[in-house]
């Protein structure tokens, strides 16, 4: 019998480092740098730093930490990224506004000098996009077409996730961090069947 060869290269790679307080805006930097990731992004493009605000109420681990936005900022500013925003999502049970005053977000914002969006509020424009990919079950779930943040077409963008369970994905991170910021307020019709329209969220992210 003979065995498929996996390709590797396809493969997502993870970069840990151990930091303490007085050192972990640095040790983003130093992270970043590791990874190259000025190497596998365009630095002339806008770049959307997307924020997780699981609750409107500081609980650590619970949504993007705050010296994670901030290192992060700094490091690919160092990197020389060029066009940076912080992208933010409410839910229907999250006010997505007050949560960036709450977990120190606005803060960190005002003082890097960095502008940022909440997705979901009235002034954005959302756009139906139609996937090239075969779609598992966002087709079915939104049968009147797939709404998403035009803003968010043609960008870089990079997931602050936090890693934490989850009542319906059992582990979250980045994929369900995208589930807030490319789908709107009815997302959660996906819950019933939210693993497979994680699958079609990676699909239309990579395409847009």
């Amino acid at each position: 019998m003979t065995k498929n060869k996996i390709d590797s290269s396809k493969f997502g790679e993870v970069f840990i480092t151990k930091t303490s307080p007085e050192n972990v805006i640095n040790d983003y930097y130093e992270l970043l740098s590791t990874t190259k990731i000025h190497r596998k992004f365009n630095l002339n493009t806008h770049t959307l730093l997307k924020a997780n605000i699981s609750w409107q109420h500081y609980f650590p681990a619970c949504s993007t930490a705050p010296w994670q936005l901030d290192g992060v900022i700094r490091g690919l500013r160092s990197l020389n990224f060029k066009k940076l925003e912080v992208a933010h999502n409410g839910t229907v049970v999250v006010d997505a506004t007050e949560g960036k005053i709450n977990n120190g977000f606005y803060a960190i914002e005002n003082d890097l000098s960095i502008p940022s969006t909440i997705l979901d509020q009235p002034n954005q424009e959302w756009v139906q996009y139609r996937p090239k990919e075969k779609m598992i079950v966002l087709d079915k779930i939104y049968k009147d077409g797939i709404l998403i943040p035009k803003k968010l077409i043609g960008t870089n963008i990079i997931h602050l996730p936090t890693v934490k369970t989850h009542v319906f994905t059992t582990i979250t991170g980045a994929m369900k961090n995208a589930f807030g910021g490319l789908l709107h307020q009815n997302r959660h019709w996906a819950h019933r069947d939210i693993h497979n329209t994680l699958v079609d969220l990676l699909k239309i992210q990579y395409e847009i």
